[in-house]
């Protein structure tokens, strides 16, 4: 299974939604395919404009670490020299911070990631997880 167009879009929505009603601050949600492409993104008014590289930072890291964001940034409190060297390798395209989320289809296939920038990172990985709920995928935070 791919992740498609229109999931990423219900993904989107739902979690510009949570933002909304949970009163969060102006989102920006990126998801990403299995090899960390985008599929779509949405910056939402009053969002400054370099979220997208924020929120592609977080949904790529998991993605090519195969890692939740809440993963990674326990390994960047833990190893700071790893997160480092990641960012080296990615080209800065790494955040090591909750708000990235790994999207799996119904078998616990990795079909892309969702990259939610914004609000804390505890509320942006709420709203991603709400999006790839309401799209029927499995979330991995």
């Amino acid at each position: 299974m791919t992740l498609s167009l229109e999931q990423a879009r219900q993904i989107i929505s739902a979690a510009m939604a949570k933002g909304r009603s949970d009163g969060m601050k102006p989102l920006s949600v990126v998801v990403v395919d299995a090899g960390g492409h985008t599929i779509a993104f949405e910056r939402a008014d009053g969002a400054s404009p370099g979220r997208y590289a924020v929120a592609h930072g977080k949904a790529h890291g998991c993605i090519m670490l195969g890692l939740p964001g809440s993963a990674i940034q326990a390994r960047a409190d833990a190893q700071a020299y790893f997160v480092q060297a990641m960012n080296g390798l990615f080209s800065g395209d790494f955040v090591p911070v909750k708000g990235g989320v790994l999207v799996r289809d119904a078998a616990g296939v990795v079909i892309g990631a969702v990259g939610i920038t914004g609000d804390s990172s505890d509320n942006d990985a709420l709203a991603a997880c709400a999006g790839i709920a309401a799209a029927g995928l499995v979330a991995e935070s």
